[in-house]
């Protein structure tokens, strides 16, 4: 058992859990009364026979609805990024190729032409060969 110290860094804690509180199983008490129709709306009706079966019927209805445009949804978006990849491939790929291609060439050098009249100290000497005999 831990005593009594002045120099403590932080409080007392509790780990205390609510005993008789569960979010998760209060929802899932509404949506099984929801489902047999024992709301606290449905307290002051009769039951009527197959009651029970009609609601699950169009919960069950409800949710295939929901699954099934989700998957529609979902081969739409399917079938855009495969044409979106299909037009890429067809009209930029060659393009892509094509300058990416030129660009590792080496590029031809141009001469350029120097005038007579100007001297440059740094222009490079010419060696001529010699051609004729003596």
């Amino acid at each position: 058992m831990k005593g009594f110290t002045p120099f403590k860094k932080s409080a007392n804690r509790f780990n205390y859990i609510p005993r008789y509180y569960d979010p998760a199983k209060e929802a899932r008490d509404n949506r099984r009364a929801e489902l047999k129709g024992e709301r606290s709306e449905d307290a002051n009706r009769e039951y009527r026979p197959g009651q029970y079966i009609r609601t699950q019927r169009d919960a069950r209805s409800a949710r295939r609805v929901d699954g099934s445009s989700k998957s529609k949804n979902r081969v739409w978006v399917m079938g855009g990024i495969a044409v979106i990849v299909l037009l890429f491939v067809y009209m930029l790929y060659p393009r892509l190729v094509a300058v990416f291609g030129t660009a590792t060439t080496t590029p031809t050098p141009v001469e350029t032409v120097v005038e007579q009249d100007e001297f440059n100290p740094y222009t490079p000497i010419t060696v001529v060969p010699n051609d004729y005999q003596e």
